[in-house]
């Protein structure tokens, strides 16, 4: 065996041996030990930041993404706002044990359907170091272990992140080993970890295409899975312009290297010529490409600016993660919904309008994990939606769908009590 797939079955078995421990926990030690955790990162900031700063340089150097560049910087706020998560981690409910139903069956035991942790996850994320915290926080606060291997362009953050995290865990009298990182950068660890079936009940892949579709061709246990986030905003025949301009600009231009961030606008061919002149000019002003078909070209050219170009097919079913908009009227609410069935991700789609039957039809007929109505699409986060945080957003709709919070970490037992009682 070699030397790195001796290291993922040792951190698999101490993993399996915290998750035993952690999942007999109250609630009381787990918040404390969130709150430990969170104490640990604010004291240890500079470390973290130093080597942050490392880590931005050299991925500087490499020639990576804008996008990933964002993802990956930490600044003394958004450290500060990972230690705020772990706290609000800490004031949600306890999952564990939550009773979902009880009833007697027909041979007379009493039964209980009983929430439980999943036991031992693997989270293999790329350069987001915010997401070592988030993924600790919800894990522990849901009975679960979890073994973490981030992408080396964040390694030595994740590195000085996880420290920190496990300094809180000993402090609290918690296992050390409920939050585990992979020590290396080596690729062959991700299939490792993956194969490690008898140590892992999930994978949980946060990523890239080509870091999920790796993690699925390899994995030995049950994968939750976000592919893509090409996210659509429609702009509806009774839509409020004004309300529609303001939403597509805060859904695109808020955080445009985020997987909820809008990839698409919609709009309808009866207000097309009043509202993308308007809203075209307020993108165009924040520095946002528009790809747009021919209709929305016609309207959008004689703005005159050189980010405005013919989009091409594969535009609209393309996550950009940067200013790019594709851009497209439509004939009708149905041919709306028929584009985003067929180009999107299932990910996060919203109308605009002010008719509540196009709406319901909308919010029923797009089959996506969130669906809005006069809404940005930058709503489906963890922290928006109160879980806390999230270890991410599934684009499945088996077991979990959606931002990923407490209750999606956790599975049931069903629970018998008798007196007696035998079958006849």
């Amino acid at each position: 065996m070699s030397d790195l797939a001796s290291l993922i079955n040792d951190l698999g078995r101490r993993a399996r041996a915290a998750a035993r421990a952690l999942a007999m926990l109250d609630r009381a030690r787990k918040d404390a030990a969130l709150h430990a955790m969170a104490d640990e990162l604010t004291a240890s900031a500079e470390t973290i930041l130093t080597a942050n700063r490392e880590d931005v340089a050299a991925g500087r150097a490499a020639g990576v993404s804008s996008a990933l560049l964002d993802r990956l910087t930490l600044t003394p706020e958004r450290l500060e706002k990972m230690a705020a998560g772990l706290r609000q981690v800490a004031t949600l409910p306890d999952p564990v044990g939550e009773v979902l139903r009880e009833w007697t069956a027909p041979g007379g035991v009493r039964l209980a359907k009983v929430r439980v942790p999943l036991g031992v996850i693997g989270f293999i994320y790329e350069a987001r170091p915010n997401v070592t915290a988030d993924a600790a926080a919800l894990c522990l606060k849901s009975g679960n272990a979890v073994i973490l291997r981030g992408g080396s362009e964040a390694f030595r953050s994740n590195t000085a992140v996880a420290a920190a995290l496990g300094r809180g865990l000993v402090r609290a009298g918690l296992p050390a080993d409920a939050v585990q990182l992979v020590p290396s950068t080596d690729r062959e660890a991700v299939r490792l970890l993956c194969a490690a079936g008898q140590y892992l009940d999930l994978l949980i892949p946060r990523g890239g295409r080509g870091l999920i579709e790796t993690v699925v061709s390899h994995a030995r246990v049950p994968v939750i899975k976000h592919f893509d986030g090409i996210c659509a905003v429609y702009v509806d025949v009774a839509a409020d312009l004004a309300m529609a301009e303001s939403i597509i600009v805060n859904a695109k231009c808020q955080r445009p290297g985020v997987c909820n961030a809008a990839e698409t606008l919609l709009v309808h061919r009866a207000v097309a010529e009043k509202f993308l002149p308007a809203a075209g000019r307020a993108l165009l002003e924040r520095g946002v490409e528009l790809r747009a078909e021919d209709k929305a070209f016609a309207l959008l050219a004689p703005l005159g600016s050189p980010k405005v170009v013919h989009a091409a097919p594969e535009d609209f079913r393309t996550e950009f993660l940067e200013l790019v908009l594709a851009v497209r009227v439509v004939d009708s609410l149905d041919e709306a919904i028929t584009h985003i069935a067929e180009n999107g991700s299932h990910h996060s789609d919203a109308i605009v309008t002010a008719d509540a039957a196009a709406a319901e039809r909308f919010l029923r007929e797009v089959d996506s994990a969130t669906v809005y109505w006069n809404a940005s699409t930058r709503f489906t986060d963890g922290a928006e939606f109160g879980f806390g945080a999230e270890v991410g957003i599934s684009t499945d709709k088996i077991h979990a769908r959606g931002p990923m919070g407490l209750e999606e970490l956790t599975s049931y037992k069903y629970i018998g009590r008798g007196t007696g009682h035998i079958r006849t």
